[in-house]
């Protein structure tokens, strides 16, 4: 069984990688600091626990495993973080992408794919974002992710390290199975706050900023199902494996949702009100994010089978109820 090194893979989109590649016939090998993943989550293949900072980690990693490629997740990414700290994003998700993208290259691997974000773009209201849509982040989140594409560019044009990116929209959902699931510590995405609030866990959701250019005045975003989003991975990883070189790909449906569009799907999926306020906008963040994904349909094969809005958060909540990690 041919492994790949999943960086991040005890996180919430590591893990249901991880599960994907299983499916797949491959053997996923977490590598991960369990600053923010969880041991819990790590259920496909082994865990090494270990900063990719830590190049003689990396290095020991690579020799006990001999994976054909690297599927690299592992990254800090909240945006208001990110705009407190912004030193913290340029050291964690630059300097470490590059202490493993040096290791890769060492270790005689050619085949990297790249969670990297719609966040790169910036700002492009009433616009669908494609892949040659310009990018102009508005935080050091997307600014680092930015950063880790060029960098993917130079070791390929010096090396030969096929890639392909991925750019993805709001991710949500959880695996319908329960195997796995979202779950943050603070929880900072909009559905697990929301439903935990629904479901009493905290006091109730706040919505940054009701007066963006919008139809209702709450930010717009396009929703991507985990599951999908890790499918279109597996399928990254066979693009390379056939020698079709190095690519990037946007991830969404192509439909926004608003913020009040998603609590009143939630009122619906769940049967029970979302407690919510009003507050400020946050810095950082874009008025409308929409993704256009027709290359990844037609070049990949990528079809989202789970990412209409009910879906999402039916799995989300049945991922809630029955309990998230405890470690």
């Amino acid at each position: 069984m041919k492994a790949v090194l999943v960086t991040g893979g005890a996180g919430y989109i590591g893990s249901h990688a991880c599960k994907a590649l299983k499916a797949a016939g491959f053997l996923p090998v977490t590598y991960d600091s369990l600053v923010t993943g969880w041991r819990q989550a790590v259920k496909y293949g082994p865990l090494i626990e270990g900063d990719l900072t830590d190049r003689a980690r990396l290095d020991a990693a690579f020799a006990e495993y001999k994976p054909v490629a690297v599927m690299h997740f592992a990254a800090l990414s909240q945006v208001g973080e990110a705009m407190r700290a912004p030193g913290r994003y340029w050291h964690n998700n630059v300097a470490g992408s590059l202490s493993l993208i040096e290791a890769t290259i060492a270790a005689g691997v050619r085949h990297f794919v790249f969670s990297s974000t719609c966040a790169t773009y910036g700002e492009h209201d009433n616009v669908v974002l494609d892949e040659n849509t310009p990018q102009r982040p508005l935080n050091a989140y997307g600014a680092s992710k930015r950063a880790i594409e060029d960098m993917l560019r130079d070791f390929q044009a010096a090396y030969g390290l096929e890639h392909v990116i991925f750019r993805y929209f709001n991710v949500a959902g959880s695996d319908p199975e329960a195997e796995v699931g979202e779950c943050h510590r603070p929880e900072t995405h909009l559905i697990p706050v929301m439903l935990e609030a629904v479901a009493g866990q905290r006091d109730g959701l706040t919505v940054h900023g009701t007066d963006y250019d919008t139809p209702d005045g709450t930010c717009i975003r396009d929703y991507v199902h985990v599951c999908d989003l890790v499918d279109a991975h597996v399928l990254g990883l066979r693009w390379l494996q056939n020698g079709k070189g190095s690519r990037v790909f946007n991830l969404g449906t192509g439909k926004g949702f608003s913020v009040r569009e998603v609590i009143d799907a939630a009122r619906t999926v769940t049967n029970r009100e979302v407690p919510y306020t009003e507050g400020p906008r946050r810095g950082g963040d874009a008025t409308r994010l929409v993704s256009g994904s027709q290359r990844a349909a037609e070049e990949l094969g990528w079809e989202p089978q789970r990412s209409s809005m009910p879906m999402m958060i039916a799995d989300a909540w049945r991922w809630l109820k029955v309990g998230a990690y405890t470690e």
